[in-house]
């Protein structure tokens, strides 16, 4: 399943740092706006301590975490809804993406240059929201003016098309992002066709230095994160057992890039399950509710159609008992058909009929 999180914000405001620390992939992060011009792309592991436990108990050749995808997007500023700056590439680069991780800058460095000469995450935060509520305008607008003079035909799709258009033009023009509305299945199947910027879920990252407030909040209901990248970089630079022990000298219980990882799994709706044995324990990416013969079709398509049933234990439960043998004994291993949701943490060993 691939997903994305693109990572956007103003020039300067820690992305490409960000990003380079959570891929260690090294891209460029220099001094100078418009530094990422074309989306550069990582692959990060989603920590989980969870497979860490399973894979203790069945010993397994092979340990595969589960993945999710992060975006390093060009850095946006006021106009790019009108093409200042990277405004079109930016923006088209967005769309492609299944959600937005906005870095916003709260950390003082003369030496880091602010594009718009001060420091101030609210600020910073309404530059980017309202050119992506600018940007869907445009688009709605263009959609709004061909349906309505196409529904005068009476085509009663068309005035329902109207009509959706009309609440979501609205909303935009109020100065609020789509995804703050309500829709139906049935409506939803319309706007995905949109494919607006301000529906996509998400997640804001302060980059906050030492100075920073503790009682600061940006004005968001949305997921806030508070990350010291530089901090983060400091401990990515050390050995992986000094990198633990610096975090507990620290008082956390993990570092931010992992609560960051792990916010941004959870933001695109997503859950985990296992398959654990002595060839392998790995963990395996499904949306939230997926019944069990499509969670069996991540692991191979064919196992959709082929699906007879599954096997599904907890993975506590799992842990618990020490063994599948144990597991089996106790008759803790359920069965389950083709109508199961299949749960976050849940250890399957899907049956099918080849």
């Amino acid at each position: 399943m691939s997903l994305s999180i693109g990572i956007v914000g103003l020039p300067n405001v820690g992305k490409s740092t960000l990003f380079n620390l959570l891929t260690k992939k090294g891209v460029d992060a220099a001094n100078y706006p418009f530094c990422t011009i074309e989306p550069n792309v990582g692959i990060v592991k989603v920590p989980d301590f969870r497979l860490d436990r399973l894979a203790a108990v069945s010993k397994p050749l092979k340990v595969i975490a589960t993945t999710i995808e992060f975006v390093d997007i060009a850095g946006l500023v006021a106009g790019a809804s009108k093409g200042e700056g990277l405004g079109n590439k930016f923006l088209a680069h967005i769309r492609e993406c299944d959600a937005i991780c906005e870095v916003i800058r709260d950390f003082k460095d003369k030496n880091i240059v602010h594009v718009d000469g001060r420091i101030d995450p609210n600020s910073d935060q309404e530059t980017i929201n309202m050119e992506l509520i600018f940007a869907d305008l445009a688009t709605v607008e263009k959609s709004l003016d061909r349906t309505k003079r196409d529904s005068r035909s009476g085509d009663k799709q068309l005035i329902y098309f109207t009509q959706i258009l009309e609440r979501i033009y609205k909303q935009l023009a109020d100065g609020k992002p789509v995804r703050d509305l309500e829709f139906s299945e049935e409506e939803q199947v319309f706007v995905k066709t949109l494919n607006l910027l301000t529906i996509k879920p998400i997640l804001y990252v302060l980059n906050i230095d030492e100075a920073h407030a503790e009682d600061f909040s940006l004005k968001t209901a949305n997921q806030l994160i508070k990350i010291n990248v530089k901090l983060e970089e400091e401990i990515g630079n050390l050995e992986p057992e000094e990198q633990a022990e610096y975090i507990k000298e620290l008082g956390l219980k993990e570092s931010g890039l992992d609560r960051l990882i792990r916010s941004a799994y959870k933001l695109l709706g997503l859950d985990t399950f296992f398959t654990t044995g002595a060839d392998e324990t790995r963990a395996w990416t499904i949306k939230k509710g997926t019944k069990a013969p499509y969670a069996a079709g991540v692991i191979h398509t064919d196992f959709i159609k082929g699906f007879v049933r599954a096997e599904v234990i907890s993975w506590e439960k799992f842990e618990e008992c020490g063994s599948e043998a144990k597991a089996r004994e106790l008759g803790l291993i359920r069965t389950e058909g083709k109508d199961y949701t299949v749960a976050d943490g849940d250890v399957c060993n899907f049956l099918i009929n080849k």
